[in-house]
C-alpha cells in the first residue's frame, strides 16, 4: 500500500482492504458504506502531482478525491453502490483553472454574432462581416425586437482583407434603424453604425474621454469606431438596455462555454459593482456548475470588492480581488510603449507609442489601496511603459506596507523587457501571460506592432521559466474562445497562423505548460490546496481529453479534444451530448 494515497476518511477502509488482498480474500467488502462513490480508471491519468505525476486510477468520495494510486488498489474501494467510470483509453487531468478570462462577457461572445476569423469563426473580409450579421440578425429576430439592438464579437482588422475597422458607414449597410455594436476580438475596441452613435449622443462635439478615442472622419463627426474608455463608456450604456432575464441567459451561456473546454474554475477578470451583484444572484440561485472568481474593477467597484471579499466560494462565487487596467490593446496598438510602434496600421502620427488608460497616480493608489486593504490585485499591463508604471506601484506600495504573501499578477505582459521580469520576480508578482497572442497575432506583431527584433519575446514564458517563477497562462476569453488547447498549443510551438515559430526561445515543455493551467494558476488564487492537481483530498474537478498531451506529437496538440468535464466528481460536459 506504499504507493496509494489516500484520504483520511478513507483510512480504515483502506486498512481493511489491505488485510484482505495480503490474505487473499480479494477486494473491499462491497457492502463497506466508507467506499468510493465514483472510481476512474482505463486510461492515462496526468496528476500534476510532482510526487506522483501518473496514476491508473482514482477514487471520489462526496465530491473530493478520495484515492490515487493503482487500478488493483482503487478498485478496493469499490462498493455495489461506485459509479465506474472507463476513461476508455483517454487521458485524464485536473480541471483546468482559469488564470484570466471574462465569463460574464463570454456568454455575450456566445449568444452574439460570431465575428471571428477562421479557424474559429468564417469573417475573412467586410463582405463577410456584414452577411455574418444579416445572418445573426434573421435567426434572432426575437432578441433584437426586445432589446434593439445587434451584437457581434471578435471581428479583427488585422485579419480583414481591408486591414481596416469597419465604419458606420459599413454597419449602414446591414441596419439604418437597428443600433449595431461589434466589439474587435481585442475587447478594447468597437464598431458601431449610425443608429448606436445617435442611440449613444455621440456628435462632432463630443470630447474624446481620457484614455480614450473617438475616431472621426474628415468633418469631425464620429466614423463609428470606438477605442479603449470610449468603447467601455458607451458599451456600459448599451448593457444598461439589458433585463435581468438577458443577463442570466448570457451568464449560463458563458459558464456552459467554460466548461466545454474543460475548465471547472472561470474567471469574470473585471467586474462593475452591477456585474458582481448579478453573478451573486446567478450563483444563490443554484446555476453555476463550475467555480467562478472575479475581480471588482478598482477604479469603479472598491466598495462592492470590500463588501463582497472572500476567501471561500458560495454557491461557487466569490469575489477574489480586485483589477487594475493600466493600458489597451498591443495588436489594437493601445498598448502603452516605451518607444514607438514599428509600423501600425492606420492614421498614427510618427513615433506613436500607444497611451495609457488611467492617470500615473490613478495606478499608484489602486495598489496602495489593495496593499492597505489584504486585497490580491491584477493589474491588466501589455506596453513596456504600462509595466514600468506598475512595478513603481508595487515598489511604492511594499516599502510602505512591507512584505506580504500577496501574489500580485500582471495581466498579459505582451512586451516586456528581461529588467521587467527581473523586477517581478523580485516583488513577488506573478505573470499571467498569453501566448495564444503567438497563433492569432504572432504575425500582426512581427509585421507592424513591434517588428521581428521583439515579436519574439511577446508573453515571455521562457523568461519566466529560466528564471524559477510561477507563471501563468490564459485564453482571456471572449478575446477568443476559452479553447484550453489551443492555450497549450501555443505555449508550447509557438506557431502563428502563417506557420512561423514565434519565438523559439521562449517556448516551454508540456509538462511547464500544463502546470501553468492548472497548478499554478490554482496557486494564483490562493486556491492551490484544493484544486490544480489529482491529490487526494482536493475537490474531484477533472479534464479528459481525447489524447494524452504529453505523448503526442506537440504540432498535433491543438488537434485534442475535450471529451469530458467534470466538477467534484459529476459530469458537466460530455462531447457529443
Amino acid at each position: 500500500m506504499s504507493r496509494i494515497r489516500l484520504r483520511a476518511g478513507a483510512l480504515a477502509s483502506a486498512c481493511g482492504a489491505a488485510l484482505a488482498l495480503l490474505s487473499g480474500g480479494g477486494a473491499l467488502n462491497a457492502q463497506d458504506e466508507s467506499g468510493a462513490d465514483v472510481i476512474y480508471t482505463g486510461g492515462p491519468i496526468i496528476t500534476i502531482d510532482d510526487a506522483r505525476p501518473r496514476a491508473e486510477a482514482v477514487a471520489v468520495d462526496d465530491g473530493r478525491i478520495l484515492a490515487v494510486g493503482s487500478r488493483d488498489e482503487v478498485m478496493a474501494l469499490r462498493t455495489t453502490e461506485t459509479r465506474m467510470v472507463d476513461l476508455a483509453g483517454r487521458t485524464m487531468l485536473p480541471g483546468f483553472v482559469d488564470a484570466h478570462g471574462h465569463v460574464l462577457f463570454g456568454g455575450v461572445q456566445a449568444l452574439g454574432a460570431n465575428l471571428l476569423a477562421p479557424p474559429d469563426g468564417e469573417v475573412t473580409d467586410i463582405a463577410s462581416l456584414q452577411e455574418t450579421l444579416r445572418a445573426w440578425q434573421r435567426e434572432n429576430r426575437g432578441i433584437v425586437e426586445r432589446y434593439g439592438i445587434m451584437i457581434g464579437f471578435g471581428y479583427d482588422n488585422s485579419t480583414l482583407a481591408e486591414k481596416r475597422h469597419p465604419t458606420r458607414l459599413d454597419l449602414d449597410e446591414v441596419s439604418r434603424d437597428v443600433p449595431i455594436y461589434l466589439i474587435h476580438q481585442s475587447g478594447h475596441l468597437a464598431a458601431i453604425n449610425s443608429a448606436a452613435i445617435d442611440m449613444l449622443g455621440l456628435a462632432a462635439s463630443s470630447p474624446d474621454p481620457f484614455g480614450g478615442v473617438i475616431r472621426r472622419e474628415a468633418d469631425g463627426e464620429p466614423n463609428g469606431v470606438l477605442e479603449e474608455t470610449a468603447h467601455f463608456e458607451a458599451l456600459a450604456k448599451l448593457f444598461s438596455r439589458l433585463d435581468e432575464a438577458a443577463w442570466m441567459g448570457i451568464a449560463k451561456a458563458g459558464t456552459d462555454l467554460w466548461a466545454r473546454f474543460g475548465y471547472t474554475t472561470a474567471q469574470e477578470g473585471r467586474s462593475t459593482p452591477q456585474a458582481i451583484a448579478l453573478l451573486k444572484t446567478f450563483a444563490a440561485a443554484g446555476k453555476l456548475e463550475i467555480d467562478v472568481a472575479t475581480y471588482g474593477d478598482v477604479l469603479v467597484g472598491r466598495d462592492a470588492v470590500l463588501a463582497e471579499y472572500s476567501p471561500t466560494y458560495t454557491d461557487r462565487f466569490r469575489v477574489a480581488g480586485a483589477k487594475l487596467t493600466i493600458d489597451g490593446s498591443p495588436q489594437g496598438f493601445t498598448a502603452w510603449r516605451d518607444k514607438p510602434y514599428v509600423d501600425p496600421v492606420g492614421d498614427y502620427p510618427p513615433g506613436y507609442v500607444g497611451y495609457a488608460a488611467i492617470r500615473n497616480e490613478e495606478a499608484i493608489d489602486a495598489v496602495d489601496w489593495a496593499f492597505a486593504n489584504g486585497i490580491q490585485i491584477m493589474t491588466h499591463a501589455n506596453g513596456e511603459a504600462a509595466s514600468d508604471l506598475l512595478i513603481a506601484a508595487l515598489d511604492t506600495a511594499t516599502r510602505k506596507h512591507g512584505p506580504g504573501d500577496r501574489r500580485p499578477v500582471l495581466i498579459h505582459g505582451q512586451f516586456q523587457r528581461e529588467d521587467q521580469v527581473d523586477a517581478y520576480k523580485r516583488l513577488g508578482l506573478i505573470p499571467s501571460l498569453y501566448p495564444m497572442h503567438t497563433f492569432y497575432w504572432g504575425d500582426w506583431h512581427r509585421d507592424h506592432t513591434v517588428g521581428p527584433q521583439f515579436s519574439d519575446d511577446i508573453s515571455p514564458t521562457g523568461w519566466a521559466a529560466a528564471r524559477g517563477m510561477i507563471f501563468t497562462t490564459h485564453h482571456d476569453a471572449p478575446v477568443a474562445f476559452p479553447d484550453s488547447m489551443r492555450v497549450l498549443d501555443a505555449t508550447v510551438t509557438r506557431r502563428s497562423r502563417s506557420g512561423d515559430i514565434i519565438g523559439p526561445a521562449q517556448r516551454v515543455d508540456v509538462m511547464t505548460a500544463l502546470k501553468a493551467m492548472t497548478i499554478w494558476p490554482a496557486y494564483q488564487h490562493f486556491e492551490e490546496e484544493t484544486k490544480g492537481s489529482i491529490e487526494v483530498g482536493k475537490l474531484a474537478d477533472f479534464v479528459v481529453l481525447s489524447a494524452d498531451p504529453t505523448a503526442i506529437d506537440p504540432e498535433k496538440i491543438d488537434t485534442i479534444k475535450v471529451e469530458m468535464t467534470i466538477k467534484e466528481g459529476r459530469t458537466i460536459f460530455e462531447r457529443g451530448e
